[in-house]
């Protein structure tokens, strides 16, 4: 079972593969010969209506729509959707940003609204610049090495210690304040859990050193969003990238739209492909069929 908009394409590619795909929500099937799904946020209680269901795949790298469900069934695996396209383009995202901020073109951008040829230095060299990242999973390791080239300090933060190139790791709660102490650039790409929800708040920016930047493009549960305009608002933080909501689409009255010191783009920062997702999902379901181990598969106790 597919989610909507994964007709022609996702239909033709399980029909050579002797599997039968259907569209959830769209066309009528018997639920009792459902084995897999696919998809991104079913509403909660959906799958108490497929007493056969054998596993399920995510087609984001989150799968935090998934265990917001009280009643997901836990007996099954629950694989989340790697692929190093969406991985790099999220990395490209964060680069970007960076390097706008970090090279003051908003600035320049104002200037040349006015006419105005108005030149100033950067506020530090690159290699004076800490860029931290919530989060060295996968999407955040990726981030860090697109980063290696620029000369910036580097360091994550993650639950267990990790070992990447060029990065020092920080682990753990007790380690989190002297990781927050001195990013200059705070990037979230953290799994959105019982544990990280509402993780970027107003103790977390306090933590941060005066005139950080806060990037958020992991889910909009993590931030508090009162709580950063507030520190933006009152000079502790300097600026904010936000590709992520805590309700989206973003409502038309959200103070975000206007606010002079945040960047906000409509959840671009890594979008699906779906010719690599349903590569994906056609290999997940040959391994179940062939008894293949999955990859990937979550652990329901972490949420990750």
């Amino acid at each position: 079972m597919l989610p909507p908009g994964w007709d022609a394409l996702g239909k033709s590619s399980f029909a050579s593969d002797g599997f039968t795909a259907v569209l959830a929500g769209r066309e009528e099937y018997p639920p009792e010969e459902i084995k897999y799904f696919a998809g991104f946020r079913p509403p909660p209680g959906f799958f108490k209506t497929l007493p056969n269901l054998q596993a399920v795949f995510s087609l984001g790298a989150g799968v935090d729509g998934f265990l917001r469900d009280p009643d997901f069934p836990k007996h099954l695996p629950l694989v989340r959707f790697v692929d190093p396209t969406l991985m790099h383009e999220m990395a490209q995202y964060v680069v970007m940003h960076v390097l706008i901020a970090h090279r003051g073109q908003r600035f320049f951008d104002a200037a040349q609204h006015q006419s105005k040829w108005q030149q100033r230095m950067l506020a530090r060299p690159s290699r004076d610049t800490r860029i931290g990242i919530l989060g060295l999973g996968d999407i955040g390791a990726t981030i860090a090495t697109d980063l290696l080239p620029f000369d910036f300090q580097l360091s994550g933060w993650s639950r267990s210690r990790k070992t990447v190139t060029g990065v020092k790791s920080f682990a753990g709660a007790g380690e989190l304040p002297l990781f927050l102490a001195q990013c200059d650039y705070c990037v979230c790409v953290l799994p959105l859990t019982d544990d990280t929800k509402g993780i970027m708040n107003a103790a977390l920016f306090a933590q941060l050193p005066k005139g950080a930047w806060v990037i958020n493009v992991a889910r909009g549960g993590h931030l508090i969003e009162e709580d950063l305009i507030a520190a933006l608002d009152r000079g502790h933080l300097a600026g904010a990238v936000l590709d992520v909501f805590q309700t989206e689409p973003l409502g038309t009255e959200s103070p975000i739209w206007q606010h002079p010191k945040i960047t906000a783009t409509p959840h671009i920062a890594g979008i699906t492909d779906a010719q690599a997702a349903l590569a994906y999902v056609a290999d997940c379901v040959k391994r179940c069929e062939t008894g293949t181990p999955l990859e990937n598969v979550i652990d329901l106790r972490k949420g990750y």
